[in-house]
């Protein structure tokens, strides 16, 4: 009623029709045109009758609410005209105005229609293509189990075609389904099979998802690189030390993770800036899962745990140093066949070798320098240098990788960076789980042209142990690799 008697004050009876106009950056009210400045409409005062003026000023208007909306909009602008008041001061004028208007609209408003389950389905994926030559070195001896593009008959490959199904189906389910369409199955001499990769579900117990069970088939929480995804990740390949623990980095069992709100929001600004992080998987996981590896049938009747803890701390300058540890135990059995015509015999319990890791990670990210860093040790089956029986046995490895971010080209961002991988153990997963001996250097830069397109070339210098064969010799040799990436 005070704003009323304001307009009343400013525009006494038979006051002609008005135009009013806005200005779009400052938000106050003008009775004539100019730059910025858009019609709002014509509007007349109203007469009011003195026992309206002199009612209570939380009493409510016998007007009509359209005469009140008028009355406040030709006050404003006569008020802010004659006073000088700034658009932040009459925040409080322009707001009652609001509400006024607002209340002239029909109080019956038509129910929202609920989304149904798969109206909250996204769907996105990548592929990449690769190519690869070596230019120097044991050319005939290189065997590179990771990408089947290096080698003396290797050349272009597709080394993943990944399309992801994802969405929240309400406040406490999730689900994430990622086949990959480029897979080799181990044995074949085939390629380009169907293959799953993700199918899991999230469970949240709180509507700040916190707290939640993943189950199903997905990443095991050990190793950063590991839980990188490869869309994100510098490097072609992920390291043999940390990655030799988990093949395809997943299995089938049920996972805890807990974060609290503001780690979440961490971990999802490293992501939204590009930072090359590993996404979300908790600041604390505890899981148990098979053990056998992804799409791989059980070998016994035991499960492996896992557990993981790490934490992203932001600095004053906005630079963020994450760091962690995390470790497994299990029991696992190595597949055996035919080694210089020979089959080696296994030393160790029918549920399998002991197979346990403890390993560290510390990350950098780059801004624009980051530097990223992890091993491990432990324990698994390994063949004996005589290459007649898999006995357990320790191993330790790990990597260094340093990068520069560079930012505000024209044609994209740039990310060189340099790898040194260290390992040396039993590769568990390969037949007669052979022992594994790797010292590469890798010199790399990664181009992102735009959002949808990746261009990575590396020029990577080999020394290490070949798996696919007995007598599973070492070899020596330089790699010039290429991949282009797009994604959708």
């Amino acid at each position: 009623m005070g704003l009323i008697l304001v307009t009343s004050h400013f525009f006494p009876a038979g006051a002609q029709e008005l135009i009013l106009y806005v200005d779009t950056v400052t938000k106050q009210v003008y009775t004539e045109p100019g730059k910025n400045r858009i019609k709002l409409g014509t509007f007349q005062q109203v007469k009011e009758s003195p026992v309206q003026s002199q009612s209570k000023p939380d009493t409510e208007s016998s007007q009509p609410v359209s005469n009140t909306t008028t009355g406040l909009a030709q006050g404003e602008a006569k008020f802010q005209e004659n006073s000088g008041q700034s658009g932040a001061e009459s925040d409080t004028w322009r707001k009652s105005e609001e509400i006024a208007a607002h209340s002239n609209e029909p109080s019956a408003e038509k129910p929202k229609e609920e989304k149904k389950w798969y109206d909250r389905i996204g769907i996105r994926g990548y592929t990449q293509f690769r190519y690869s030559s070596t230019v120097s070195g044991d050319k005939d001896a290189v065997s590179y189990w990771p990408d089947k593009s290096v080698g003396e008959d290797g050349s272009f490959l597709i080394r993943r075609a990944r399309l992801v199904i994802f969405g929240d189906i309400n406040d406490h389910l999730s689900l994430y389904i990622q086949p990959d369409f480029a897979s080799t199955p181990s044995g074949s001499s085939t390629g380009h099979f169907a293959q799953l990769r993700d199918a899991y579900a999230d469970i949240h117990f709180d509507k700040n998802k916190e707290f939640r069970v993943r189950v199903g088939q997905s990443k095991i929480p050990y190793s950063f690189e590991n839980l990188q995804s490869s869309q994100n990740r510098l490097a072609l390949d992920r390291n043999d030390a940390m990655n030799s623990c988990c093949r395809d980095e997943r299995d089938i069992g049920a996972f805890f993770y807990w974060a609290p709100t503001h780690i979440r929001d961490r971990f999802k600004e490293v992501m939204a800036k590009n930072l090359k992080g590993s996404g979300d998987y908790g600041m604390f996981a505890f899981g148990i899962y098979n053990g056998q590896g992804a799409n791989r049938l059980e070998g016994n009747n035991g499960v492996h745990m896992v557990t993981r803890f790490t934490y992203p701390h932001q600095f004053s300058n906005g630079q963020i140093l994450e760091a962690g540890i995390q470790a497994l135990r299990g029991r696992f059995v190595p597949s055996t066949g035919p080694a210089g015509g020979f089959t080696p015999v296994m030393d160790a319990p029918e549920k399998g070798f002991k197979d346990e890791r403890v390993g560290v990670h510390a990350v950098l990210y780059p801004q624009p320098f980051g530097l990223q860093a992890e091993w491990n040790w432990g324990r698994g089956p390994q063949l004996n240098d005589g290459q007649t029986m898999l006995t357990e046995s320790s191993l330790n490895g790990g990597y260094v990788l340093a990068t520069y971010k560079i930012d505000g080209l024209r044609w994209g961002t740039l990310f060189p960076f340099v790898k040194w991988q260290h390992f040396k153990g039993g590769q568990k997963f390969e037949r007669n789980a052979p022992r594994n001996h790797v010292n590469d250097l890798e010199f790399g830069l990664e181009w992102q042209v735009m959002k949808e397109i990746e261009l990575t070339a590396v020029y990577h210098m080999m020394n290490r142990t070949n798996l696919a064969s007995a007598p599973y010799e070492r070899y020596k040799a330089d790699v010039l690799r290429f991949q282009l990436q797009w994604n959708y």
